[in-house]
């Protein structure tokens, strides 16, 4: 069995897979004080409590964009787990060509949906993931990585909108029936999801004129994708998993090398 860990800068995301199907997952915060040893406990429990025993485990994939935090668990798994985890970088012998300017600036989880993009998918394609930041990820036709986009996640900028005017509050974000607000919890969430669906499509329409093709698989991964995903043009495919089983892929992809 593999634990595959994705670490973000808000929820870290855990999934076991055993011979390629994804047993089961957690999201937890991303806590930096989090020790090795707490780390531990958390993740035997969850284990214990979907009857897995963590000595079933056989290795370990971790991406990461908060490098603390990947350290706290790629040490916890050699100490209670003997084993030493896979650290997906872009030095690793993965089947894509990143065509970043520097390849070592694209973190772990835009090199996990990628890969995993490419593997499951059609081609070209547009892979935008809801999390923290709102990135696009760009594959043209023979899978080549081509780079993207990164904007400010819609929940971070409700969040500060909440926090700095005063007479406004935090309202639940679901879309509203129409754009023009009748309250001011429907005129908050038209401007935060409308706004951003916008934001959004402009992007994409953008990508597309680049890429100088009008049809590109768009492919939608991220904790509110599935909100999101009815109100992205041309979007086809919803997974939640995405990043998950790019972990797993380049796991396979480089123990095959091996």
């Amino acid at each position: 069995m593999l634990l595959a860990i994705d670490i973000g800068n808000t929820n870290s995301v855990f999934g076991i897979f055993k011979n390629g199907e994804l047993l089961t997952h957690w999201r937890l915060t991303s806590a930096m004080t989090r020790t090795i040893d707490e780390s531990w406990i958390t993740v035997k429990l969850l284990c214990e409590e979907e009857g897995i025993e963590p000595d079933a485990l056989d290795d370990v994939i971790i991406g990461s964009v908060v490098p603390n935090v990947s350290d706290v668990f790629a040490t916890m798994t050699e100490k209670y787990l003997n084993i030493t985890p896979i650290i997906v970088s872009q030095d690793l012998p993965i089947d894509i060509n990143i065509l970043y300017e520097d390849p070592r600036q694209v973190g772990a989880d835009r090199i996990c949906n990628a890969i995993a993009g490419k593997s499951l998918y059609n081609l070209p394609q547009i892979i935008l993931d809801f999390g923290t930041a709102t990135t696009f990820d760009v594959l043209n036709d023979t899978g080549d990585y081509l780079g993207g986009t990164i904007m400010p996640g819609f929940e971070i900028s409700a969040k500060d909108l909440f926090k700095k005017a005063a007479r406004l509050f935090k309202v639940e974000l679901k879309f509203p029936d129409k754009v023009i607000g009748r309250t001011t919890e429907e005129s908050m969430q038209a401007g935060i999801l409308f706004g951003a669906v916008d934001s959004i499509n402009g992007i994409i329409r953008r990508i597309q004129g680049e890429m100088q093709t009008s049809d590109p698989d768009i492919i939608v991964t991220g904790g509110v994708g599935k909100l999101m995903l009815p109100y992205i043009e041309n979007a086809r495919v919803y997974n939640p998993d995405l990043t998950l089983f790019g972990l797993q892929i380049i796991f396979n992809q480089v123990s095959d090398m091996g």
